[in-house]
């Protein structure tokens, strides 16, 4: 009962005992021989080991594009893993994302290739029985830019990316013509080898463990406070791949059903430990609409994918992305052991780098996030990065500012990434908004004072005067957008659509 069950293809693949390490990249060429699954930088950025993970959610097949670089075979359990070698047709034919890429002689060097394929592949699969999302009224425009989301983690190397997306425009509208494979076969296998127990397995001196609820989380927690907590693995897949990490005992969250809930009260926001961005996206884009262009700019698709909201969060990175902006929000976690639960602000989670507040035997089961309930209520959140997608932010900010019947300010959170050990609030900043008539010398005043609030460092992404700067003239900006009140541009590509 303990063995790792997935398809490969069409194959059923039984692992006794696996390293918990193993990437999926390693087991395809090394262990498979598919060597179409290439690697190029081997930490998740360049997209050419990009594969395809199908797996079933309320009972129907739902496909995602993800990077095996740095994706752990066993949290492959239970799903359906497809490679460029499994998807011609049964009569030998491209798949139309294949056939396209040749049409519009969209390959040059072809490294990249099936990684742009598979790409491609999950948005067709997806599209395909999706008719809530078909494009046949959009315009030009807007399906480049659609493609542009799709393929922002996938790097041409010979730079071939306009007929790459010309060949994107023809698959689209494959997509959308015709009827969808029946996938019968598939649904029922992977219901049959669905993981509904806890799973353990040893190999050398690496322990998996892999529970199906939260009190079995907590409990092996306990007993094995030192381990490495896995969820979507963006991060602790470098630690493997880059640092060369021995992980002894890993606890994967991915199978416990508990964690991978959202849930929406009147006035808040719940997001479980196991959410993923892709998943937790259209419901924050839909209360928080302002965050639209910000969670797009997050990663991309591959990662975003794998990835999740609050593993952002627990790795105590002072340039997250996402702390900043819930932090202006005042969010916040519970964290959850056998001795039971803690609530704190999200922003003292972080205490110094690389230090937070949990215990080795707590987890974060949850962020929780207070919606926006009054019209006077002012949000905004930037990232500054030197490319526009697929980087780390030099400098990101968010700010949360309320003001009364008169335009006096009454509440100001002010938070910034990369300009301190961690995500941190101008509180001396803040302090001196309160009061303040929401007006341009208020902020441009204001925004003096984040001298004195952060003292930057410089590095590779940027020195610590374009920092401070950065900081600085962004406030000022933040002022100026809240005079326009029309509503954010629509970036979004396609949600959780699934196909049966």
């Amino acid at each position: 009962m303990n063995a790792i069950r997935f398809l490969l293809g069409q194959k059923l693949i039984e692992l006794e005992s696996v390293s918990p390490t193993l990437t999926v990249l390693n087991y395809l060429r090394y262990e498979q021989k598919k060597i179409g699954t290439k690697e190029g930088c081997a930490e998740g950025d360049c997209g050419a080991c990009t594969v395809g993970i199908a797996e079933l959610k309320d009972g129907q097949l739902h496909y995602r594009a993800v990077n095996a670089c740095i994706m752990f075979l066993v949290t492959l359990d239970g799903k359906q893993l497809l490679t460029v070698e499994d998807l011609k047709t049964a009569d030998g034919n491209f798949h139309p994302v294949q056939q396209s890429m040749v049409d519009c002689h969209a390959s040059q060097c072809g490294f990249c290739t099936p990684g742009f394929v598979m790409s491609g592949f999950a948005e067709f699969q997806n599209r395909q029985c999706s008719p809530k999302n078909r494009l046949k009224t959009m315009s030009d425009e807007y399906q480049t830019t659609q493609l542009t989301q799709i393929f922002a983690g996938n790097l041409c190397r010979c730079t071939g990316y306009g007929p790459i997306i010309e060949a994107g425009k023809s698959w689209l509208e494959q997509a959308e013509n015709t009827p969808p494979q029946d996938r019968a076969c598939i649904v029922a296998v992977l219901k049959a080898i669905e993981p509904l127990e806890s799973k353990q397995q040893r190999s050398d001196e690496q322990t998996y463990i892999q529970p199906s609820s939260v009190s079995e989380l907590t409990e092996v927690l306990a007993q094995n406070p030192n381990a490495t907590l896995l969820a979507g693995g963006t991060d602790v897949g470098l630690w493997v791949t880059k640092q060369h990490k021995i992980l002894n005992q890993v606890i994967y969250l991915g199978q416990i059903e508990a964690l991978k809930q959202i849930e929406c009260s009147s006035n808040r926001l719940e997001i479980g430990a196991a959410v993923t961005y892709s998943e937790a996206m259209p419901i924050l884009i839909q209360h928080f609409p302002m965050m639209e262009e910000y969670l797009y700019r997050h990663s991309s698709t591959q990662i975003r994918n794998s990835g999740t909201i609050v593993g952002n969060i627990a790795n105590g990175s002072p340039i997250g992305d996402m702390p900043p902006a819930l932090i202006a929000l005042n969010a916040q976690i519970t964290l959850t052991s056998q001795t039971g639960q803690r609530i704190i602000l999200l922003e003292n989670y972080f205490i110094s780098y690389g230090q937070q507040d949990r215990r080795p035997d707590e987890f974060i089961e949850k962020v929780s996030i207070p919606l926006l309930g009054k019209s006077s209520a002012l949000f905004k959140v930037y990232k500054i990065s030197k490319r526009f997608e697929q980087d780390i932010s030099s400098v990101s900010a968010a700010f949360y500012i309320e003001l009364d019947d008169t335009q006096h300010i009454q509440t100001a959170r002010l938070c910034y990434g990369g300009m301190a050990g961690t995500p941190l609030r101008a509180t001396l900043t803040e302090q001196t908004l309160i009061g303040q008539l929401w007006t341009e010398p208020t902020l441009t005043d204001a925004a003096l004072l984040l001298a004195e609030d952060f003292s930057p460092l410089s590095d590779f992404r940027a020195s610590k005067e374009y920092r401070l700067t950065i900081a600085m003239n962004l406030l000022k900006k933040f002022f100026i957008q809240s005079q326009d009140q029309s509503p954010p541009t629509q970036l979004s590509i396609t949600g959780d659509v699934t196909c049966a």
